[in-house]
């Protein structure tokens, strides 16, 4: 028996037809005439890039998420989100241009995500990267820029929540414990306001009983002498280093991460204190600067990275950005292990999150191109979206038009056209009756009967001829 092909559409992807898609590109358009008017010129890049491209500072979650594969001996990924992209294009393309660049896209994104309402495994973002530019003057843009975008949109009822990777990094810094460690425990955030503090220790005791091998003996060695004889001797072990889209590389310097944690057991029982205190600093932005200076106090920190913060917040008063629609919240992550500085999410009134982003400062450097701050965010098309009442998209005139003489037809489309109408014409020589009622089938707004006597254009919504 031969296969029989279902055609049915992949799990976690849509077909979308006529009405949605003249609904999202109307957005689109709103959103990229936003842009263009603060100056951002656009770019497009490919779909397919080089995997290795989102193994340098995308997080485990992501890579994890990744749609790769190997052909011709080259190691592919479909594009997951685009800022990598677009710093991999400034840096091959883009090194004299004047700074800072101010940059658009819109286009589709490839991640293996659990489908959910508004949640695809092909989504749509429409976003900005601002590079070149450091400080709150370039946070203050993007955050008022990515506000102003939802406006225009239509959308006044959101909440604007900032958080601050930075300072959350130099807290744990003061307690002494080695860089990987402190990276690893910054991006458990999420998972402790997600699943709760006792649960995420758990899983790194879990973790480290899991470990492919007894490492003790060879704590002694630097880690980069540990992490070159593991990458020698463990694959001659048995042990697999190309699971999960990691890299072997990565894959060892977690395994000299986890061999390290016990050197700082101490520090590290004050440091899971210090989590549960950021995960607890949530709230009006006047309420938790204050409880973060009295932390940074505590832990002999000086407030620099707060200060930034303050006079990015006095910044959003300048873009109309409400005070009482801001929230700070300092035990969020965003999952992205690229971030540095600010990072913010905006939800809709439903609690949906409709745009995301914040500050990348080391990324272009760990791509290959020189040190330069950048900041950005992108909006999910499909969460705008849900987020957006049709009726709010403006409705479109069209008309089918029909006669006997269809060289007369063709002309009067013509025309129809440039006194923009949306036109088609009869092609199956039908009846006026049957026309009229295919029109209406189409939610068509006219119908145009076409003689030698001129145009006489119905509007189906009001029943008379004009």
């Amino acid at each position: 028996m031969g296969y029989q092909l279902t055609p049915e559409v992949v799990r976690g992807t849509r077909d979308l037809f006529a009405a949605a898609v003249h609904q999202r590109q109307a957005l689109i358009q709103t959103l990229t005439a936003t842009f263009d008017q603060a100056g951002y010129d656009p770019i497009e890049l490919p779909l397919l890039e080089h995997r290795e491209l989102y193994l340098k500072k995308s997080g485990d979650d992501l890579i994890a998420k990744l749609y790769h594969w190997n052909q011709g001996g080259r190691d592919l990924a479909l594009r997951p989100e685009w800022t990598a992209s677009v710093l991999r294009a400034v840096i091959s393309g883009m090194g004299d241009a004047p700074i800072p660049l101010r940059l658009r896209y819109a286009g589709p994104v490839f991640r293996y995500e659990r489908p959910r309402r508004a949640t695809y495994r092909q989504f749509t973002q429409v976003g900005i990267e601002l590079i070149g530019a450091p400080g709150p003057l370039a946070d203050a843009e993007a955050l008022g820029l990515a506000v102003t975008g939802l406006r225009e949109l239509g959308i006044q009822q959101w909440t604007l929540t900032i958080g601050h990777i930075g300072v959350i990094k130099t807290l744990l810094n003061s307690l002494g414990l080695p860089e990987r460690i402190t990276s690893a425990l910054t991006w458990s955030l999420e998972r402790i306001r997600s699943k709760g503090l006792d649960a995420v220790k758990q899983q790194w005791r879990d973790d480290d009983d899991d470990l492919p091998v007894d490492l003790a003996s060879l704590a002694h060695l630097a880690d980069q002498d540990l992490e070159t004889l593991l990458l020698r001797v463990l694959p001659s072990l048995g042990v697999r280093l190309d699971s999960g889209g990691r890299e072997p590389q990565a894959i060892i310097q977690r395994l000299v991460r986890k061999l390290r944690r016990g050197d700082d057991a101490l520090n590290l029982d004050r440091a899971w204190q210090l989590l549960s205190a950021l995960t607890a600093a949530r709230g009006s932005a006047p309420d938790v600067m204050q409880q973060m200076r009295e932390l940074c106090q505590e832990y002999t920190v000086a407030p620099d990275a707060l200060d930034e913060l303050q006079t990015t917040l006095t910044l959003l008063e300048a873009y109309g950005v409400p005070a009482d629609q801001i929230v700070l919240d300092f035990g969020m992550g965003r999952g992205l292990h690229y971030y540095t500085g600010l990072i913010f999410e905006i939800d809709g009134a439903d609690g949906l999150q409709l745009c995301g982003g914040g500050r990348y400062d080391d990324l272009v450097a760990a791509l290959g191109g020189r040190a330069m701050p950048a900041v950005g965010f992108a909006y999910g098309l499909e969460r705008i979206v849900a987020a957006v009442a049709p009726a709010e998209i403006a409705p479109v005139k069209s008309v089918l038009v029909v006669g006997d003489d269809h060289g007369l037809v063709i002309q009067a489309a013509a025309a129809l056209r440039q006194q923009g109408y949306r036109t088609a014409v009869d092609l199956r020589q039908r009846s006026y009756a049957a026309n009229l009622n295919d029109a209406r089938r189409r939610e068509m707004s006219h119908l145009a009967l076409v003689s030698v006597d001129g145009i006489q254009l119905r509007d189906l919504n009001e029943q008379k001829p004009q």
